[in-house]
Protein backbone atom coordinates (compact mmCIF):
# COMPACT_ATOMS: atom_id res chain seq x y z
CA UNK A 1 0.00 0.00 0.00
CA UNK A 2 1.42 4.10 -0.17
CA UNK A 3 -0.58 5.96 2.06
CA UNK A 4 -2.96 5.11 4.40
CA UNK A 5 -5.58 8.28 3.86
CA UNK A 6 -3.99 8.40 0.37
CA UNK A 7 -6.76 7.51 -2.02
CA UNK A 8 -9.54 9.79 -0.04
CA UNK A 9 -6.64 12.48 -0.07
CA UNK A 10 -5.57 12.25 -3.90
CA UNK A 11 -7.46 12.27 -7.15
CA UNK A 12 -6.94 9.72 -9.59
CA UNK A 13 -4.35 11.12 -12.33
CA UNK A 14 -3.08 9.17 -15.47
CA UNK A 15 -0.91 9.51 -18.20
CA UNK A 16 -1.92 11.86 -21.28
CA UNK A 17 -1.81 11.34 -24.60
CA UNK A 18 -0.55 14.45 -27.16
CA UNK A 19 -3.41 15.84 -29.54
CA UNK A 20 -4.39 14.18 -32.41
CA UNK A 21 -3.34 16.52 -34.50
CA UNK A 22 0.28 16.04 -33.64
CA UNK A 23 0.61 12.36 -32.96
CA UNK A 24 -1.02 11.14 -36.36
CA UNK A 25 2.35 12.74 -38.19
CA UNK A 26 4.62 10.01 -37.13
CA UNK A 27 4.71 6.82 -35.79
CA UNK A 28 6.23 7.58 -32.26
CA UNK A 29 5.16 7.08 -28.77
CA UNK A 30 2.56 9.75 -27.62
CA UNK A 31 2.11 9.15 -24.27
CA UNK A 32 3.11 11.77 -21.35
CA UNK A 33 4.73 10.56 -18.66
CA UNK A 34 4.00 11.77 -15.48
CA UNK A 35 6.63 13.72 -13.27
CA UNK A 36 8.08 12.13 -10.63
CA UNK A 37 5.83 13.62 -7.96
CA UNK A 38 2.52 12.81 -9.46
CA UNK A 39 3.89 9.13 -9.34
CA UNK A 40 4.40 9.11 -5.97
CA UNK A 41 0.92 10.94 -5.64
CA UNK A 42 -0.51 7.81 -7.72
CA UNK A 43 1.21 5.15 -5.73
CA UNK A 44 -0.20 7.34 -2.43
CA UNK A 45 -3.20 6.21 -3.62
CA UNK A 46 -2.96 2.85 -2.96
CA UNK A 47 -5.04 1.40 0.03
CA UNK A 48 -4.73 -1.08 2.71
CA UNK A 49 -7.37 -2.96 0.85
CA UNK A 50 -8.15 -6.46 2.75
CA UNK A 51 -7.79 -8.76 -0.10
CA UNK A 52 -5.21 -7.23 -3.01
CA UNK A 53 -6.72 -8.42 -5.94
CA UNK A 54 -4.97 -6.50 -8.53
CA UNK A 55 -2.03 -9.07 -7.94
CA UNK A 56 -3.88 -11.87 -9.34
CA UNK A 57 -4.62 -15.14 -7.79
CA UNK A 58 -1.65 -17.18 -9.07
CA UNK A 59 -4.68 -19.41 -11.31
CA UNK A 60 -3.62 -19.89 -14.64
CA UNK A 61 -7.43 -20.30 -15.66
CA UNK A 62 -9.29 -18.05 -18.05
CA UNK A 63 -10.83 -14.83 -16.96
CA UNK A 64 -9.03 -15.56 -13.37
CA UNK A 65 -8.63 -11.39 -11.72
CA UNK A 66 -5.91 -9.55 -11.83
CA UNK A 67 -2.33 -9.61 -12.74
CA UNK A 68 -1.42 -12.50 -14.91
CA UNK A 69 2.42 -12.48 -13.90
CA UNK A 70 1.48 -11.93 -10.43
CA UNK A 71 3.11 -8.80 -9.59
CA UNK A 72 3.66 -8.01 -5.95
CA UNK A 73 1.69 -4.37 -6.69
CA UNK A 74 0.81 -2.82 -3.49
CA UNK A 75 4.56 -3.49 -2.45
CA UNK A 76 5.85 -1.52 -5.10
CA UNK A 77 3.08 1.01 -4.88
CA UNK A 78 4.77 1.51 -1.51
CA UNK A 79 8.26 1.45 -2.43
CA UNK A 80 7.51 4.48 -4.95
CA UNK A 81 5.74 6.61 -2.55
CA UNK A 82 8.47 5.98 0.06
CA UNK A 83 11.28 7.20 -2.80
CA UNK A 84 12.61 3.66 -2.84
CA UNK A 85 12.52 3.28 -6.80
CA UNK A 86 15.44 0.52 -7.23
CA UNK A 87 14.27 -2.20 -5.10
CA UNK A 88 10.90 -1.09 -6.79
CA UNK A 89 12.60 -2.05 -9.97
CA UNK A 90 13.84 -5.04 -7.94
CA UNK A 91 10.60 -6.27 -6.93
CA UNK A 92 8.97 -5.96 -9.88
CA UNK A 93 11.50 -7.74 -12.03
CA UNK A 94 11.24 -10.31 -9.73
CA UNK A 95 7.58 -11.76 -11.49
CA UNK A 96 8.06 -10.11 -14.71
CA UNK A 97 11.24 -9.89 -17.52
CA UNK A 98 9.93 -7.45 -19.15
CA UNK A 99 7.52 -4.61 -17.66
CA UNK A 100 8.58 -1.73 -20.03
CA UNK A 101 6.51 -4.05 -22.75
CA UNK A 102 3.52 -4.41 -20.19
CA UNK A 103 3.94 -0.84 -19.35
CA UNK A 104 3.12 0.03 -22.73
CA UNK A 105 0.38 -2.48 -24.02
CA UNK A 106 -1.17 -4.40 -21.25
CA UNK A 107 -4.89 -3.72 -20.82
CA UNK A 108 -4.33 -3.64 -17.02
CA UNK A 109 -6.63 -5.95 -15.95
CA UNK A 110 -4.81 -5.60 -12.47
CA UNK A 111 -6.60 -2.15 -12.94
CA UNK A 112 -9.88 -3.57 -12.97
CA UNK A 113 -9.27 -5.43 -9.92
CA UNK A 114 -8.28 -2.91 -7.83
CA UNK A 115 -10.37 -2.44 -5.12
CA UNK A 116 -10.75 2.07 -5.64
CA UNK A 117 -12.33 0.65 -9.44
CA UNK A 118 -15.44 0.15 -7.05
CA UNK A 119 -15.94 3.37 -7.98
CA UNK A 120 -14.32 3.81 -11.37
CA UNK A 121 -10.86 5.34 -9.83
CA UNK A 122 -8.27 2.56 -9.37
CA UNK A 123 -4.94 3.23 -9.18
CA UNK A 124 -2.60 3.94 -12.48
CA UNK A 125 -0.67 1.02 -11.73
CA UNK A 126 0.39 0.39 -15.68
CA UNK A 127 1.35 3.76 -14.90
CA UNK A 128 3.46 3.19 -12.34
CA UNK A 129 4.49 -0.35 -13.40
CA UNK A 130 5.71 1.95 -16.81
CA UNK A 131 7.91 4.55 -14.80
CA UNK A 132 9.31 2.50 -12.45
CA UNK A 133 11.20 0.22 -15.11
CA UNK A 134 11.56 2.99 -17.43
CA UNK A 135 13.42 4.86 -14.38
CA UNK A 136 15.68 1.70 -14.03
CA UNK A 137 16.84 1.97 -17.60
CA UNK A 138 17.69 5.39 -17.46
CA UNK A 139 19.77 4.96 -14.44
CA UNK A 140 21.52 2.11 -15.43
CA UNK A 141 20.13 -0.67 -13.02
CA UNK A 142 19.48 -3.08 -15.62
CA UNK A 143 22.93 -4.71 -16.15
CA UNK A 144 23.39 -8.48 -17.32
CA UNK A 145 22.80 -10.72 -14.86
CA UNK A 146 25.01 -13.95 -16.32
CA UNK A 147 24.46 -16.92 -14.25
CA UNK A 148 27.33 -18.04 -11.57
CA UNK A 149 27.66 -21.62 -13.09
CA UNK A 150 26.93 -23.40 -16.11
CA UNK A 151 24.92 -26.51 -16.46
CA UNK A 152 26.45 -27.64 -19.28
CA UNK A 153 22.55 -28.86 -20.85
CA UNK A 154 21.23 -26.66 -24.06
CA UNK A 155 18.34 -25.75 -24.97
CA UNK A 156 16.64 -24.16 -28.33
CA UNK A 157 13.96 -21.73 -28.06
CA UNK A 158 11.86 -21.61 -30.99
CA UNK A 159 10.48 -17.97 -31.44
CA UNK A 160 11.56 -14.54 -29.97
CA UNK A 161 8.19 -13.31 -29.35
CA UNK A 162 7.33 -12.63 -25.52
CA UNK A 163 6.97 -16.20 -24.37
CA UNK A 164 10.12 -17.25 -26.48
CA UNK A 165 11.99 -14.08 -24.65
CA UNK A 166 10.70 -14.73 -21.07
CA UNK A 167 11.84 -18.28 -21.30
CA UNK A 168 15.07 -17.81 -22.87
CA UNK A 169 16.30 -15.06 -20.15
CA UNK A 170 14.83 -17.28 -17.22
CA UNK A 171 16.78 -20.64 -18.80
CA UNK A 172 20.04 -18.61 -19.13
CA UNK A 173 19.74 -17.25 -15.88
CA UNK A 174 19.42 -20.58 -14.54
CA UNK A 175 23.23 -21.34 -15.93
CA UNK A 176 21.72 -23.61 -19.43
CA UNK A 177 23.51 -22.79 -22.98
CA UNK A 178 20.39 -21.16 -24.67
CA UNK A 179 19.75 -20.85 -28.41
CA UNK A 180 16.32 -18.63 -29.98
CA UNK A 181 15.98 -19.40 -33.19
CA UNK A 182 13.50 -16.67 -35.02
CA UNK A 183 12.60 -16.50 -38.40
CA UNK A 184 12.39 -13.16 -38.93
CA UNK A 185 15.46 -10.97 -38.60
CA UNK A 186 14.91 -9.11 -35.58
CA UNK A 187 13.44 -10.38 -32.27
CA UNK A 188 10.01 -9.37 -30.68
CA UNK A 189 7.80 -11.51 -32.84
CA UNK A 190 4.08 -9.47 -32.67
CA UNK A 191 5.77 -7.06 -30.19
CA UNK A 192 8.22 -5.92 -32.79
CA UNK A 193 5.73 -6.59 -36.10
CA UNK A 194 2.40 -6.44 -34.98
CA UNK A 195 2.78 -4.14 -32.67
CA UNK A 196 2.32 -0.38 -33.97
CA UNK A 197 5.68 1.89 -33.28
CA UNK A 198 3.20 4.70 -31.86
CA UNK A 199 2.31 1.95 -29.42
CA UNK A 200 6.17 0.72 -28.25
CA UNK A 201 9.11 1.96 -30.65
CA UNK A 202 11.37 -1.14 -31.09
CA UNK A 203 14.18 0.39 -29.42
CA UNK A 204 12.15 -0.62 -26.18
CA UNK A 205 12.97 -4.36 -27.72
CA UNK A 206 16.41 -3.90 -29.08
CA UNK A 207 18.00 -3.01 -25.14
CA UNK A 208 15.87 -5.99 -23.71
CA UNK A 209 17.56 -8.42 -26.79
CA UNK A 210 20.99 -6.98 -26.18
CA UNK A 211 21.13 -7.41 -21.59
CA UNK A 212 19.68 -11.07 -22.86
CA UNK A 213 22.58 -10.92 -25.37
CA UNK A 214 24.64 -10.44 -22.19
CA UNK A 215 23.36 -12.85 -20.38
CA UNK A 216 24.76 -15.50 -22.99
CA UNK A 217 21.55 -16.00 -24.84
CA UNK A 218 22.41 -16.47 -28.80
CA UNK A 219 19.93 -15.38 -31.22
CA UNK A 220 19.52 -17.06 -34.85
CA UNK A 221 17.59 -15.03 -37.04
CA UNK A 222 15.99 -15.52 -40.26
CA UNK A 223 16.30 -19.03 -39.50
CA UNK A 224 12.96 -20.61 -39.79
CA UNK A 225 12.46 -24.21 -37.77
CA UNK A 226 10.36 -26.44 -40.54
CA UNK A 227 8.26 -25.57 -43.47
CA UNK A 228 9.76 -25.47 -46.73
CA UNK A 229 12.33 -21.77 -46.43
CA UNK A 230 15.29 -21.92 -47.68
CA UNK A 231 17.78 -22.32 -44.87
CA UNK A 232 14.85 -23.96 -42.83
CA UNK A 233 15.79 -26.03 -39.50
CA UNK A 234 14.44 -29.18 -39.24
CA UNK A 235 13.06 -29.45 -35.71
CA UNK A 236 14.01 -33.57 -35.33
CA UNK A 237 17.69 -32.24 -35.70
CA UNK A 238 16.92 -29.21 -32.97
CA UNK A 239 15.38 -31.97 -30.72
CA UNK A 240 18.34 -34.13 -31.47
CA UNK A 241 21.16 -31.49 -31.16
CA UNK A 242 19.35 -29.90 -27.73
CA UNK A 243 18.66 -31.23 -24.65
CA UNK A 244 15.38 -29.87 -24.69
CA UNK A 245 13.51 -27.89 -27.29
CA UNK A 246 10.57 -24.74 -26.46
CA UNK A 247 7.91 -23.85 -28.90
CA UNK A 248 6.93 -20.08 -27.88
CA UNK A 249 5.71 -19.36 -31.85
CA UNK A 250 2.30 -17.52 -31.74
CA UNK A 251 -1.29 -18.16 -32.98
CA UNK A 252 -0.44 -16.75 -36.55
CA UNK A 253 -3.31 -18.31 -38.37
CA UNK A 254 -6.09 -15.57 -38.92
CA UNK A 255 -9.32 -15.90 -38.99
CA UNK A 256 -10.89 -15.72 -42.71
CA UNK A 257 -14.05 -13.98 -43.77
CA UNK A 258 -15.26 -16.31 -46.98
CA UNK A 259 -17.89 -15.00 -48.16
CA UNK A 260 -18.79 -13.73 -51.62
CA UNK A 261 -16.10 -11.36 -53.22
CA UNK A 262 -13.32 -12.17 -50.99
CA UNK A 263 -10.71 -13.08 -53.83
CA UNK A 264 -11.30 -9.28 -54.88
CA UNK A 265 -7.82 -7.43 -54.81
CA UNK A 266 -7.64 -5.07 -51.45
CA UNK A 267 -8.67 -7.27 -48.87
CA UNK A 268 -5.89 -8.39 -46.54
CA UNK A 269 -5.69 -9.61 -43.12
CA UNK A 270 -4.44 -7.27 -40.84
CA UNK A 271 -1.16 -9.33 -40.85
CA UNK A 272 -0.27 -8.84 -44.20
CA UNK A 273 -0.60 -5.24 -43.08
CA UNK A 274 1.14 -4.18 -40.07
CA UNK A 275 3.95 -5.72 -40.34
CA UNK A 276 5.06 -3.89 -43.52
CA UNK A 277 4.79 -0.85 -41.77
CA UNK A 278 6.37 -1.36 -39.16
CA UNK A 279 9.65 -2.82 -41.39
CA UNK A 280 9.09 0.67 -43.04
CA UNK A 281 9.94 2.27 -39.84
CA UNK A 282 12.50 -0.40 -38.70
CA UNK A 283 14.48 0.33 -41.94
CA UNK A 284 13.73 -3.04 -42.84
CA UNK A 285 13.35 -4.50 -46.43
CA UNK A 286 9.80 -5.94 -47.08
CA UNK A 287 11.04 -8.48 -49.14
CA UNK A 288 9.09 -9.74 -52.21
CA UNK A 289 6.07 -8.68 -50.93
CA UNK A 290 3.07 -6.06 -52.91
CA UNK A 291 2.62 -3.22 -50.98
CA UNK A 292 -0.40 -2.45 -48.26
CA UNK A 293 -1.15 0.94 -47.98
CA UNK A 294 -3.89 3.04 -46.76
CA UNK A 295 -2.87 6.26 -48.15
CA UNK A 296 -5.98 8.65 -49.89
CA UNK A 297 -8.27 5.58 -49.53
CA UNK A 298 -11.58 4.59 -47.68
CA UNK A 299 -10.67 2.24 -45.51
CA UNK A 300 -12.82 -0.59 -43.22
CA UNK A 301 -11.47 -2.83 -41.14
CA UNK A 302 -13.03 -5.82 -40.24
CA UNK A 303 -12.79 -6.35 -36.30
CA UNK A 304 -13.34 -4.89 -33.16
CA UNK A 305 -10.02 -5.59 -30.89
CA UNK A 306 -6.71 -4.47 -30.37
CA UNK A 307 -5.40 -5.73 -33.99
CA UNK A 308 -8.83 -3.76 -35.45
CA UNK A 309 -7.61 -0.90 -33.37
CA UNK A 310 -3.82 -1.44 -34.55
CA UNK A 311 -4.86 -1.22 -38.73
CA UNK A 312 -7.03 2.17 -37.78
CA UNK A 313 -4.28 4.25 -35.96
CA UNK A 314 -1.65 2.82 -38.75
CA UNK A 315 -3.83 3.48 -41.27
CA UNK A 316 -4.50 6.97 -40.40
CA UNK A 317 -0.66 7.96 -40.08
CA UNK A 318 -0.53 6.83 -43.50
CA UNK A 319 -3.18 8.90 -44.66
CA UNK A 320 -6.35 7.30 -44.79
CA UNK A 321 -9.50 9.21 -46.66
CA UNK A 322 -11.74 7.29 -43.93
CA UNK A 323 -11.76 4.68 -41.60
CA UNK A 324 -14.64 2.93 -40.36
CA UNK A 325 -14.45 -0.23 -38.14
CA UNK A 326 -17.09 -2.98 -38.32
CA UNK A 327 -17.68 -5.07 -35.29
CA UNK A 328 -20.53 -7.91 -35.35
CA UNK A 329 -20.81 -7.89 -31.84
CA UNK A 330 -23.28 -5.61 -30.26
CA UNK A 331 -22.25 -2.45 -28.70
CA UNK A 332 -20.96 -3.25 -25.21
CA UNK A 333 -22.56 -0.92 -22.23
CA UNK A 334 -20.97 2.19 -21.51
CA UNK A 335 -20.66 1.00 -17.68
CA UNK A 336 -20.41 -2.55 -16.33
CA UNK A 337 -22.30 -3.75 -13.06
CA UNK A 338 -19.53 -3.50 -10.60
CA UNK A 339 -21.62 -5.67 -8.13
CA UNK A 340 -21.45 -8.60 -11.12
CA UNK A 341 -18.40 -7.93 -12.45
CA UNK A 342 -15.69 -6.73 -10.16
CA UNK A 343 -13.13 -7.90 -9.73
CA UNK A 344 -13.30 -9.38 -13.22
CA UNK A 345 -12.54 -8.61 -16.05
CA UNK A 346 -15.72 -6.46 -17.47
CA UNK A 347 -17.20 -6.13 -20.97
CA UNK A 348 -17.80 -2.12 -21.34
CA UNK A 349 -17.82 0.32 -24.08
CA UNK A 350 -13.89 1.06 -24.43
CA UNK A 351 -12.44 3.45 -27.11
CA UNK A 352 -9.01 3.39 -28.08
CA UNK A 353 -6.42 6.00 -28.90
CA UNK A 354 -6.67 5.00 -32.07
CA UNK A 355 -10.54 4.68 -32.40
CA UNK A 356 -10.18 8.28 -30.81
CA UNK A 357 -8.11 9.55 -33.96
CA UNK A 358 -11.59 9.36 -36.46
CA UNK A 359 -12.49 6.02 -36.76
CA UNK A 360 -16.36 5.41 -37.48
CA UNK A 361 -17.46 2.48 -35.10
CA UNK A 362 -20.06 0.11 -36.13
CA UNK A 363 -21.17 -2.54 -33.94
CA UNK A 364 -23.46 -5.25 -34.80
CA UNK A 365 -23.04 -5.34 -38.17
CA UNK A 366 -22.50 -8.68 -40.76
CA UNK A 367 -20.86 -8.39 -44.31
CA UNK A 368 -22.29 -10.33 -46.50
CA UNK A 369 -20.33 -9.85 -49.55
CA UNK A 370 -17.98 -7.99 -51.41
CA UNK A 371 -18.37 -6.08 -54.67
CA UNK A 372 -15.89 -4.71 -57.33
CA UNK A 373 -14.57 -3.34 -60.66
CA UNK A 374 -11.87 -4.60 -62.49
CA UNK A 375 -11.03 -6.99 -59.83
CA UNK A 376 -10.39 -4.36 -56.76
CA UNK A 377 -13.08 -4.24 -54.36
CA UNK A 378 -15.07 -1.37 -54.13
CA UNK A 379 -17.95 -2.09 -51.59
CA UNK A 380 -18.75 -4.20 -49.24
CA UNK A 381 -22.73 -4.90 -48.52
CA UNK A 382 -24.10 -5.47 -44.64
CA UNK A 383 -26.53 -6.03 -42.73
CA UNK A 384 -27.60 -5.44 -39.16
CA UNK A 385 -27.66 -8.41 -36.21
CA UNK A 386 -29.59 -9.58 -34.01
CA UNK A 387 -28.79 -10.38 -30.28
CA UNK A 388 -28.25 -13.77 -31.90
CA UNK A 389 -26.10 -12.87 -34.64
CA UNK A 390 -29.19 -13.21 -37.12
CA UNK A 391 -29.85 -10.91 -40.04
CA UNK A 392 -32.46 -8.57 -39.17
CA UNK A 393 -34.57 -7.91 -42.55
CA UNK A 394 -34.84 -4.71 -44.44
CA UNK A 395 -31.34 -3.21 -42.24
CA UNK A 396 -28.97 -3.61 -45.24
CA UNK A 397 -26.66 -1.11 -46.41
CA UNK A 398 -23.68 -0.74 -48.02
CA UNK A 399 -20.18 0.91 -47.51
CA UNK A 400 -17.39 2.16 -49.91
CA UNK A 401 -14.25 0.76 -49.18
CA UNK A 402 -11.07 0.54 -51.00
CA UNK A 403 -8.67 -1.38 -48.65
CA UNK A 404 -10.15 -3.57 -46.53
CA UNK A 405 -8.48 -5.28 -43.39
CA UNK A 406 -9.57 -8.43 -41.59
CA UNK A 407 -8.80 -8.49 -37.61
CA UNK A 408 -11.33 -11.02 -36.92
CA UNK A 409 -8.82 -12.82 -34.19
CA UNK A 410 -6.49 -15.94 -34.54
CA UNK A 411 -7.49 -19.34 -34.90
CA UNK A 412 -4.59 -21.38 -33.91
CA UNK A 413 -0.98 -21.35 -34.49
CA UNK A 414 0.20 -22.58 -38.05
CA UNK A 415 -0.02 -26.28 -38.41
CA UNK A 416 2.45 -26.67 -41.81
CA UNK A 417 6.13 -26.76 -41.20
CA UNK A 418 6.80 -27.35 -37.26
CA UNK A 419 3.87 -28.48 -36.00
CA UNK A 420 3.42 -31.44 -38.53
CA UNK A 421 6.68 -32.26 -39.03
CA UNK A 422 7.34 -32.91 -35.17
CA UNK A 423 4.27 -34.39 -34.38
CA UNK A 424 3.20 -32.45 -31.60
CA UNK A 425 -0.61 -33.33 -30.34
CA UNK A 426 -3.02 -30.63 -30.86
CA UNK A 427 -5.88 -29.78 -28.82
CA UNK A 428 -9.54 -29.21 -29.42
CA UNK A 429 -8.70 -25.95 -30.93
CA UNK A 430 -5.99 -26.22 -32.81
CA UNK A 431 -2.96 -25.29 -30.10
CA UNK A 432 -0.38 -27.36 -28.93
CA UNK A 433 -1.62 -29.82 -26.37
CA UNK A 434 0.63 -28.99 -23.22
CA UNK A 435 -0.48 -28.88 -19.42
CA UNK A 436 -0.02 -25.46 -17.52
CA UNK A 437 1.75 -28.27 -14.41
CA UNK A 438 4.90 -29.40 -16.78
CA UNK A 439 4.33 -27.46 -20.08
CA UNK A 440 5.53 -30.91 -22.09
CA UNK A 441 3.87 -31.71 -25.28
CA UNK A 442 3.54 -35.05 -26.85
CA UNK A 443 6.94 -35.63 -28.04
CA UNK A 444 9.82 -36.01 -25.44
CA UNK A 445 12.18 -33.43 -24.52
CA UNK A 446 9.83 -30.70 -26.24
CA UNK A 447 8.10 -27.95 -24.31
CA UNK A 448 5.35 -25.40 -25.24
CA UNK A 449 4.21 -22.28 -24.20
CA UNK A 450 2.28 -18.68 -24.90
CA UNK A 451 0.04 -18.30 -28.00
CA UNK A 452 1.23 -21.42 -29.91
CA UNK A 453 -0.19 -22.97 -26.45
CA UNK A 454 -2.82 -20.85 -25.24
CA UNK A 455 -4.12 -19.68 -28.56
CA UNK A 456 -4.62 -15.73 -29.04
CA UNK A 457 -3.98 -14.04 -25.52
CA UNK A 458 -2.21 -10.84 -24.07
CA UNK A 459 1.39 -10.29 -24.11
CA UNK A 460 1.20 -10.63 -20.04
CA UNK A 461 -0.12 -14.03 -20.60
CA UNK A 462 2.58 -14.75 -22.57
CA UNK A 463 5.38 -13.05 -20.12
CA UNK A 464 3.89 -15.61 -17.87
CA UNK A 465 3.99 -19.10 -20.03
CA UNK A 466 7.45 -18.41 -20.72
CA UNK A 467 8.62 -17.97 -17.10
CA UNK A 468 6.41 -21.11 -16.02
CA UNK A 469 8.31 -23.50 -18.99
CA UNK A 470 11.44 -22.30 -18.51
CA UNK A 471 10.82 -23.69 -14.75
CA UNK A 472 9.45 -26.99 -16.32
CA UNK A 473 12.65 -27.06 -18.40
CA UNK A 474 14.88 -26.92 -15.53
CA UNK A 475 13.34 -29.29 -13.60
CA UNK A 476 13.12 -31.52 -16.08
CA UNK A 477 17.03 -30.92 -16.63
CA UNK A 478 18.43 -30.68 -13.74
CA UNK A 479 15.61 -32.59 -11.34
CA UNK A 480 14.60 -29.33 -9.41
CA UNK A 481 14.66 -25.88 -9.98
CA UNK A 482 14.91 -22.68 -8.46
CA UNK A 483 13.36 -20.39 -10.93
CA UNK A 484 9.50 -18.84 -9.99
CA UNK A 485 6.17 -20.29 -11.15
Amino acid sequence: MGKPTGFLEIERHDRKYAPVAERVKDFKEFVIPLSEKDTRDQAARCMNCGVPYCHGTGSVAPGTPGCPVNNQIPDFNDLVYNGNWEEAARNLHSTNNFPEFTGRICPAPCEASCTLNIDDNPVTIKTIECAIVDRAWDRGWLKPEVAATKTGKKVAVVGSGPAGLACAQQLARAGHEVHVFEKFAKAGGLLRYGIPDFKMEKNIIDRRVAQMEGEGVVFHYNTPVGGSYAGAVDPQDLVKAYDAVALTGGAEASRDLPIPGRDLDGIHFAMEFLPQQNRRVGNEPLGDVREILAGGKDVVVIGGGDTGSDCIGTSIRQGAKSVTQLEIMPAPPERENKALTWPNWPLKMRTSSSQAEGADREYAVLTQKFSGHDGKVTKLHCVRVDDKMQPIPGSEFEIKAELVLLAMGFVHPVHEGLLKKLGVELDPRGNVRASTNNYRTSVAKVFSSGDMRRGQSLVVWAIREGRQCAAAIDQHLMGATTLPR
